[in-house]
């Protein structure tokens, strides 16, 4: 049985754990306010960008991009794998990785391209090495998703890659956060829905098809952009689950070895106690 000096040492270090996790938690707490008034902001932009491109695909008979157009047979798929820089949230960063590496199992001729310290950290281990990784959080996020989106656009192009899928994690809730897999180059046209009432008509100058050579690179960069935005929402959303429970955690093992070093510290002074009985009952006999 641990003695009270012992329990004591580790009540004070878990008050100390504690105290860290409580931080954290209410750092995390102040930055998803951030990263979701972030992730509304550019909400309007994404849409009205997706809007535009089925308006575009939709008025163009051909377009001569190489987007629109079907990867070189034979290349690899490139795999663009989006993690958060720290840890610290539960299961969040080995839930996207876990499913890179299925990916992996499944086609072990993919290309990496790592955005987010864990995620290059873990690629590093796959046999597979890494064409391209960026922090998440090192600097402005655009300026990150315009270097990714250049760097696979020209393998792309190149033909060092036949398709660009892009994991990341999807901020259902507080509660829930999980990965999604996607394709996103090329870009596969909607088709959309009869009809029957009027459409109002759209003019493109000078050309649907200049406006939409111009707008793919953008839509590829915005796309990286707004995944970048809501992993930080969903990190920081995982961060606080998992913060507020170690909290709790830690507070249910502070009870228990309380009641354990009051237990061990009764036990001592009853066995002292018995001690000075036996030893006044020896000297009076």
């Amino acid at each position: 049985m641990p003695s009270v000096r012992d329990l004591r040492d580790r009540i004070r270090s878990l008050k100390n754990t504690q105290q860290i996790t409580k931080a954290m938690k209410q750092v995390a707490a102040a930055k998803i306010r951030r990263a979701e008034i972030a992730q509304r902001q550019a909400r309007p932009y994404a849409d009205a960008l997706s809007e535009m491109l089925r308006d575009l695909i939709a008025s163009v008979g051909t377009i001569d991009h190489p987007f629109m157009k079907p990867g070189r047979d034979g290349a690899p798929r490139g795999l663009i794998v989006m993690t958060a820089d720290k840890g610290l949230a539960g299961a969040f960063n080995a839930n996207l990785i876990r499913t890179a590496v299925l990916a992996q199992r499944t086609d072990p001729n993919l290309v990496f391209y790592a955005i987010g310290t864990k995620a290059r950290n873990a690629l590093r281990r796959l046999p597979q090495q890494t064409a391209y990784a960026v922090p998440l959080s090192a600097g402005p996020k655009i300026e990150a998703a315009r270097s990714v989106a250049a760097k696979v656009t020209d393998d792309f192009t190149a033909g060092r890659v036949s398709e660009i899928v892009l994991i990341s994690a999807q901020f259902v809730s507080m509660m829930s956060q999980r990965p999604q897999t996607r394709s996103i180059v090329p870009v596969v046209a909607e088709r959309r829905a009869a009809t029957t009432g009027p459409r109002a008509e759209v003019e493109f100058a000078p050309s649907p098809e200049d406006v939409l050579t111009r707008l793919l690179p953008k839509y590829l960069e915005f796309t990286l952009y707004s995944a970048m935005l809501e992993t930080d929402a969903a990190f920081f959303a995982a961060q606080l689950i998992a913060m507020s429970n170690a909290t709790d955690n830690a507070g249910k093992l502070i009870d228990e070895l309380t009641l354990a070093m009051n237990k061990a510290r009764q036990a001592a002074i009853t066995k002292e106690m018995l001690e000075i009985v036996g030893g006044a009952e020896a000297l009076a006999g």
